[in-house]
Order: structure tokens, then sequence, then C-alpha cells
């Protein structure tokens, strides 16, 4: 008796093993069709921005490539608001706070890391509960402790809060942690101090994550709202993100031109910064999570 074997149809696996290479090489292609589609979609709310900004409000919605362009819109904002003591704010309290962070996150991680003292685990198990936990949670008790302080409405308020930063700590730390002893033992050996230690060895050795952990803070905290929009009460203390909040919802109303401008007047310090030192940047951060 012959049995008769049915052929394979293309669908079948012979089929499918002709096709699985050709699939195989159009997956690059669709993976960066994907890419340049979610950049597309990151970068839309930026590029409308810009549109906006440089054309009069009367296209505001209407993208026609022969619209006049116009620096109008960045006049008008820059003096319908004080832009630049809303700037001059926010750098002191973003150069502050990282000020505050690179010390007390030094000191803490270097003993975290090197020095044995009672209690020292738990301790640090302390601050990684920290990383847990959500500063909004924490805005009503800050908040009543700022008001017993008498540093509600001041830069130095707005800042507190975030100058003990456990992130930076445990950062830090794990990086104290990876530099080998015996150049602690060279150190002692020469003469050096704690202190010295610390200048000499550990802070250079660092330098790359100290420099990614800054961007990090000044980004974050340059475009920090809900916390700087709770204390801040008076040109004096407001900070861009909370200037412009202000300035967007009743002195402008929904001119969408002039707000886009001040968007990226607040925006701007930013943009020109990473542009500038994006090589940096991107060495710090690949040094940093090599170390």
């Amino acid at each position: 008796m012959t049995v008769i074997t049915p052929p394979l149809s293309p669908a079948g696996p012979t089929g499918l093993r002709h096709r699985l290479p050709r699939l195989v090489a159009r997956l690059p292609r669709l993976v960066d069709l994907g890419a340049w589609l979610l950049a597309f979609i990151w970068a839309a709310p930026l590029l409308y921005a810009v549109w906006t900004a440089f054309h009069p409000g009367a296209y505001a919605t209407r993208f026609d490539l022969t619209a006049p362009l116009t620096l109008d819109n960045f006049r008008a904002a820059w003096e319908a608001a004080p832009f630049p003591r809303y700037m001059l704010n926010t750098m002191m309290l973003v150069t502050g706070t990282l000020a505050g962070q690179l010390v007390i996150g030094t000191l803490a991680a270097f003993a975290f890391a090197r020095l044995q003292f009672p209690g020292r685990n738990l301790l640090f198990l302390g601050v990684l509960v920290q990383l847990t936990i959500m500063p909004d949670v924490l805005i009503v008790q800050n908040y009543a402790t700022l008001e017993k302080l008498v540093l509600v409405d001041t830069i130095t308020g707005i800042a507190i809060p975030y100058v003990a930063s456990a992130f930076g700590i445990f950062l830090l730390r794990q990086t104290f942690m990876t530099i080998p002893k015996e150049l602690d033992d060279a150190a002692r050996l020469e003469g050096c101090s704690l202190a010295g230690l610390l200048r000499r060895v550990y802070i250079p050795l660092a330098k790359p994550v100290y420099v990614a952990y800054g961007l990090v803070s000044i980004s974050h905290h340059w475009n920090n709202f809900l916390w700087p929009l709770v204390v801040a009460r008076s040109v004096e203390t407001r900070p861009l993100t909370v200037g412009l909040a202000v300035f967007a919802s009743t002195d402008q109303g929904i001119d969408w031109s002039i707000i886009t401008a001040a968007t990226l007047l607040s925006a701007a310090p930013l943009l020109i910064a990473f542009l500038i030192f994006q090589r940096a940047f991107v060495q710090s951060f690949m040094r940093a999570g090599i170390k």
C-alpha cells in the first residue's frame, strides 16, 4: 500500500523556513522605523511650540510654510512677566540644592562606604527606604515644618526637603565602595587624614558620577513644579515653572503664541546647555555606568 503525502503549502514548515531569513533581515528596519516614530511623537510638542512661538498668533493652528517669522512673541512675554527674576530664582534654587546634595551626599556616602560605626547598616537601610517614598506624599508635613521654621515663601524653604538626597547618597556610596582599599592604605601611610583622603582620592575618582548626578539634579529641580507652587507666594521666590504657570493662567489667557514663547524662554537654558555639552554629558553617564 502506497501512502501519498500531500505537498507542503508555502505556509508550512518549509515555506516558513524560507521566509524566516527575510523577516529577520527586515527586523532592523522595523526597529529603526519604530524609533523614528517614537522620536517624532516625543518631539511633536516641542516642534509645535517652536512653530507657534516664532509666528503670529493667527498661525498658531495653521501650518503655512509662507507664514511670516516674528520675535514679537518673545518680546511680549519678556515684558509681560518678570522672567529675569524667575530665572535668577531658579538658578539660585538649583545651584543651592545641588551644593547641599553634593556636600551631604559625599560625607554620608563616605561614612557608609568606609567607616565602621554602630547602626551603620540600619541607618543605610533607612536611606534606602526613602527611595520608596514619593516626595509629594510629605507635602503637608513639610509645609507645616517650614511654617514653624519661618521659611515659607523663601528659596531656602523650597530647597531644604531635597538637600539630603537618598538617591545621591546611595549612588555615591556604591561608587566609593568600588574604589580599592589599597588606595586608603597608601594614603594613610603618607599621613593623609580622612578629609584629605576624601578630597584627594575619592572625590577625584568619582568625578564622572558627580557630573552625571549633577545633571540629573539640575534638570529635576529646574522642572520641579508642585512643591515650589505650594511654598512660593511672591515674585521674589517663584522659580520659572511657577512663574510660567501664573503667567499662562492669568496674564495672557489663551494667547498660545506668547505662552509658547515664554515656555521656550524657560526651557532655553537647559536646551542650550545640553547642545553645548552633549558629548560631555554622554561620556559622564557612560563612565558612571562602567564604574
